[in-house]
């Protein structure tokens, strides 16, 4: 349903509007350690397997992300912090060529990797 979302604002695009979608890659308040530099397994292994979807541009993939990554429920208690992704992606022209823009893991669970969806654009510049 966010995907569709997404692909409804679609054309903003074409108006020269740009789409994004805004929340953590993982959210998980509830195990947040404020002074944690040691980034938790789970959240390593569930920014990957959504890294790999993104620059595969496996849509299908990432809509099911909350249902198939590893530790999706833990990563996402409640989803409202993964569904801009989703918007952001059916917003895009096309979900490739897909840029990640590496934001690290903060507080040992909170995954601040974010995408550009349907071009590349230069990283650590």
């Amino acid at each position: 349903m966010a995907f569709d979302f997404g692909r409804a604002l679609s054309s903003l695009g074409e108006e020269g509007a740009l789409v994004i979608g805004s929340g953590s890659l993982t959210h998980n308040l509830y195990e947040f350690r404020q002074s944690e530099e040691v980034p938790a397994g789970y959240v390593q292994e569930f920014t990957s397997w959504i890294r790999q979807g993104v620059e595969a541009g496996d849509v299908a993939r990432l809509i099911r992300s909350l249902e198939e990554a590893p530790h999706a429920a833990r990563s996402h208690p409640t989803a409202e912090h993964f569904l801009p992704l989703l918007i952001a992606l059916g917003a895009a022209s096309s979900p490739v060529p897909a840029t990640v823009l590496p934001g690290g893991i903060v507080h040992g669970v909170l995954s601040m990797e974010s995408y550009v969806f349907g071009m590349r654009v230069p990283v650590g510049v």
